[in-house]
């Protein structure tokens, strides 16, 4: 999880404590229905709080999978690069070798 994704469920779970806190100090209401309201707020930010959750994690695998995707992409490239390469230094090895032998032919004529 980020720092500001922590900030932010900090600051609302900061935010629900001291309402709820406020709530009991000024409610209107008979307790049981005070306790309802705090138990309706409790679940609000806790289903508020699974969604943001829920979405952040979707975003995290979307990520994950699109560089583990990136980087298979790139391996390959970097293999099929390689393989070229090494068909180049091949070919000129072959013809070093080839120069050699056609030099070597006259010394031991």
């Amino acid at each position: 999880m980020s720092n500001s994704t922590g900030n932010t469920l900090l600051a609302i779970l900061t935010g629900v404590a001291i309402g709820a806190g406020i709530g009991i100090l000024y409610a209107p209401d008979k307790g049981s229905k005070t306790r309802g309201k705090i138990k309706d707020g409790f679940d609000d930010a806790k289903h508020d709080l699974q969604n943001k959750f829920d979405t952040v994690s979707s975003q995290l695998n979307d990520k994950l999978t699109t560089a583990k995707f990136d980087l298979e992409e790139s391996y390959e490239d970097l293999i099929s690069n390689m393989s070229h390469k090494t068909e180049e230094v091949i070919s000129f090895l072959e013809d070093k070798l080839a120069e050699l032998k056609r030099q070597n032919a006259k010394f031991q004529k």
